[in-house]
């Protein structure tokens, strides 16, 4: 009898003691100051199968007690297929959770303000952690997939910096993007200023896709903006050489001369009363909220001054003054 009570002593200690190492097990780092590993686990895979993928992947897990961890838990029907990365200081546990939650690994795309649709397309096109599924398509053909009502994409997008994960498709991006730009307008049109010559959303951005390629100095954008209102509003020549510039397309050389001045083209506010026909860049919140909310000011003309800044006039004379001082020094 004494023997039998030793015995099952014995066996409540091991059982114990094995509960207790397999405890310590789910509560120690996978890997400690290692670089992060990467890993991929497949759809319609159980804890089983995820064990042996991750330990394929080289995390240094063993699969048969990963697969015990995540039946004990009752998580392992719960595993979310995708591309994962194992981060330093990660333990078992953390890790099953991880999988449950589908916290995939990130990858990221920052649109700087004031790029061209065109540089914004070729960014994606060149990012490897994109599934690139839009590569074929025209730009008037992504356009349709992401917003029927617009034809050309131009200023569209809103610039910044996403986040998503590995092998996320392109179009998901482009949609992300042209959503977050359309509640940014809506935005700054509830907001607007009263008076200001636009019939529209789409021509409040493309004044602010004008100012965002005149400036970069956030401080000057709403005085910008006054300038470009004031001159629609009596119908003068808006003469920024942005449009021009992007009326000439990509055999721009980085030199404007006379004759680009004199060449007529939808986008040559030299020659063409109002707006041109789109936005010629992607536009930021800051220039967007100058178009809609711009200085009060009588301002009609700017000169740079060579060190970044503008000097502002309300008339010829002062104007030609300051083109004089800034220009011909």
């Amino acid at each position: 009898m004494a023997f039998i009570k030793k015995s099952i002593t014995l066996v409540i200690l091991a059982a114990a003691g094995a509960v207790g190492g397999f405890a310590w097990w789910a509560g120690q780092p996978v890997i400690g100051q290692e670089p992060a590993i990467e890993f991929t686990i497949s759809k319609g895979s159980g804890a089983s199968a995820a064990g042996q993928q991750m330990a394929a992947a080289g995390v240094p897990i063993q699969p048969l007690m990963f697969n015990l961890l995540a039946r004990v838990t009752g998580k392992s029907g719960q595993l979310k297929a995708g591309t994962y990365e194992l981060k330093p200081g990660t333990t078992p546990m953390r890790l099953i959770d991880q999988l449950v939650r589908g916290e995939f690994a990130q990858e990221s795309l920052t649109i700087i303000e004031g790029w061209t649709f065109r540089q914004m397309r070729q960014a994606i096109a060149a990012h490897t952690g994109l599934k690139h599924d839009t590569a074929e398509l025209s730009d008037r053909e992504l356009m349709a997939r992401i917003n029927p009502d617009f034809k050309d994409p131009e200023g569209l997008f809103f610039p910044d910096t996403y986040l998503f994960a590995k092998n996320s498709s392109e179009l998901a991006i482009f949609r992300q993007s042209h959503s977050m730009l359309m509640k940014r307008l809506d935005e700054a049109w509830e907001k607007r200023d009263s008076g200001l010559p636009y019939k529209t959303p789409y021509e409040a951005l493309t004044m602010a896709s004008i100012v965002e390629k005149e400036t970069g100095q956030k401080s000057e954008r709403n005085m910008i903006a006054a300038v470009f209102v004031n001159r629609l509003k009596l119908g003068m020549l808006l003469q920024t050489d942005p449009t021009v510039i992007y009326g000439i397309g990509p055999k721009f050389d980085g030199n404007i001369r006379k004759k680009d001045l004199e060449t007529d083209t939808p986008y040559n506010t030299y020659m063409r009363v109002g707006l041109p026909p789109t936005p010629i860049s992607l536009p930021g919140v800051g220039s967007l909220t100058a178009a809609l909310a711009p200085a009060k000011s009588g301002a009609l003309y700017f000169v740079a001054r060579g060190n970044g800044t503008s000097q502002f006039s309300d008339n010829l004379t002062d104007h030609n003054r300051a083109v004089n001082q800034y220009q011909k020094q």
